[in-house]
């Protein structure tokens, strides 16, 4: 044995990143020695990610020179050697900056090193009966995406103890493509659910076309389906954005719509949520104001207990809940959502065109949030990997009611704003043909966490104006 006996747990970073090599504690006597070489809690508080392994293989090589590699997986990879020891080396041939760049160890059972996904794997035996032992936290599949490097690849130029012509090199690894041949591998993917929705417009605006960011409309990826599970190969995915909701209130209330408000707002989200968890995935749900009842003074804080008042209230609390149980999630909380399409802006505007005096709710005070403004902010939550949790997003500035609102649209796109009669809630629904769901009468959202990370909500006045092109 020519290992060190007692060295202390230690993560070191490398020239790649994401690829951190570990020395692990190995305590012997002549009898033979122990480590434990996968130890969660303390490699975590070490600085290791917690990447969930649920696989453990073991490669068992006969003589010295045995060469395998290089080979990047579209998971992460925990490597150490049981016996014997190895020359191993790493190639980044992720798309990026870091593309291309090289690594090079001797791994004995005292050392271990954590290999992300899309990093090229390979290693050489430097002693006979060595035993190469490696965890995954996703079991092979023929349909995921692999990359290759080939081992004598003149770009990588990794100094291999034993040369090529030498070692002992199957076939299928000697046909491997140099560097300039090979395809980089992308990030894990983006899902946007509800894509063709106000919301999902906005996403794809923001985030862009590119291939791994998927936008999947219902048509595309029903989210409230029973083989939800099997739909997609999971751990492909980084991120889910459901930005998929059932959203109309009032028919909420109604028997129909009362299952459909619980299918789409929360077993959807509690689904979504169990696979996050089981493939590492961040989730990041919508949430609303509809999940506070409106009786309290000032401003909802993100850590205020919720009480809804009617259907849709509940199945988005439902929903938060239901996110909560991802260890990676986000919950954005919003309130009096404007986007494309239909809305209370474009209606107003439309109303203020044709000469019509419209009655408007003057005892519901809150912020506008236009959908552009939710889309930055998930990037941003995203971007920089804010602490995972509930943020508040909405438009920044004075509260103002519904009536408030039309009296802007109206004064900005030049018409009379005192056309606009603010009306009680009550009196505004008095004549209502279906159901009516209670609203909240403050749904006024604190906005001090959100800012803290470093996104600054811009003034709903401000997005109102340029909404319409004034």
């Amino acid at each position: 044995m020519s290992f060190e006996f007692g060295k202390q747990l230690e993560i070191a970073a490398t020239s790649i990143p994401g690829l951190v090599v570990l020395d692990l504690p190995v305590h012997g006597d002549s009898r033979g020695w122990f480590k434990e070489n996968w130890q969660r809690e303390k490699m975590v508080a070490a600085g290791l990610p917690d990447f969930h392994p649920v696989q453990n293989n073991i490669s068992f090589n006969d003589a010295i020179g045995t060469t395998r590699g290089i080979h990047a997986e579209p998971w992460d990879k925990f490597v150490s050697v049981a016996c014997g020891r190895i020359f191993g080396a790493w190639v980044d041939l992720r798309e990026g900056a870091s593309f291309g760049s090289v690594f090079t160890a001797e791994l004995d059972p005292s050392k271990a090193i954590f290999v992300p996904r899309g990093v090229g794997n390979a290693y050489q035996t430097l002693e006979p009966d060595t035993a190469y032992v490696y965890l995954v936290n996703d079991h092979w599949s023929a349909d995921a995406s692999y990359t290759f490097l080939n081992l004598a690849d003149e770009s990588a130029g990794i100094a291999w103890p034993i040369p090529l012509d030498e070692a002992e090199i199957s076939p299928k690894d000697k046909a491997h493509p140099r560097l300039a041949d090979v395809t980089p591998m992308g990030p894990r993917k983006i899902l946007v659910t509800g894509a063709n929705g106000q919301l999902g417009r906005a996403l794809r605006a923001r985030f862009g076309e590119h291939p791994h960011i998927e936008y999947a409309a219902r048509e595309d990826l029903d989210v409230t389906g029973a083989n939800l599970f099997s739909a997609r190969r999971w751990h492909d995915y980084g991120t889910i954005i459901n930005a998929a909701a059932y959203t109309s209130v009032d028919e909420a209330e109604s028997r129909e719509g009362r299952a459909h408000a619980w299918a789409g707002n929360a077993s959807a989200v509690q689904r979504l949520a169990a696979i996050a968890a089981e493939h590492g995935i961040t989730l990041v749900q919508i949430s609303s104001d509809y999940v506070f009842d409106g009786s309290t003074d000032g401003p909802y804080e993100e850590t205020a207990p919720v009480a809804p008042l009617g259907v849709y209230g509940q199945t988005k609390a439902a929903g938060d809940i239901a996110a909560a149980t991802a260890p990676r999630h986000y919950i954005v909380r919003t309130s009096w959502v404007i986007g494309e399409g239909n809305n209370f802006v474009r209606t107003m505007a439309s109303l203020a065109e044709r000469g019509v005096a419209p009655k408007v709710v003057n005892d519901q005070t809150g912020r506008l949030t236009f959908t552009s403004d939710i889309a930055a902010a998930v990037q941003h939550l995203l971007a920089t990997g804010a602490p995972y949790g509930t943020y508040n997003v909405t438009g920044s500035g004075e509260p103002t009611t519904w009536a408030d609102i039309a009296r802007d649209v109206f004064r900005l796109t030049g018409h009379d704003a005192d056309r606009v009669t603010g009306v009680t809630s009550e009196e505004y629904f008095a004549s209502a043909a279906g159901p009516v769901a209670p609203r909240p009468r403050n749904s006024l959202l604190d906005l001090g966490k959100i800012s803290a990370s470093g996104y600054t909500p811009p003034r709903a006045d401000d997005s109102l104006k340029r909404y319409l092109h004034v």
